[in-house]
């Protein structure tokens, strides 16, 4: 099991700290250290959707000007866009080792993803 996303990240906290808890050990990876590459972008986007894993409401997308913006558009401009800022990426990302992934954190989500693992 993987978890995606960005340590000082309020909401990979409690996911990093339901998966300790709940005794499911996984790899953290660290999105500002290892990016995801462009086809990993694209698998997660053919399971997810691509608009489901780009944050529009986060910090990082604010702060881009809206020609950045403007880029995001569609699939091929969105994920070239997330895969030159990781951050705008909706955290966590969670490949949960059997072909399912998520993305977000709500402890009802993981514990259903789990298997009722608790």
């Amino acid at each position: 099991m993987q978890l995606y996303g960005i340590p000082n990240c309020d909401t990979v906290k409690k996911a990093r700290a339901w998966l300790d808890q709940a005794g499911r050990p996984h790899e953290f990876v660290d999105f500002k250290k290892t990016p995801p590459t462009v086809p990993q972008l694209k698998a997660w986007a053919a399971q997810l959707g691509w608009e489901k894993l780009l944050n529009r409401a986060g910090t990082t997308w604010r702060k881009l000007d809206e020609a950045t913006q403007a880029l995001a558009v569609d699939e091929a401009g969105a994920l070239a866009l997330m895969a030159t800022q990781p951050s705008l990426i909706k955290r966590p990302v969670v490949d949960w080792g059997d072909g399912r992934l998520s993305v977000g954190f709500k402890p009802e989500q993981f514990e259903a993803l789990a298997g009722g693992g608790r």
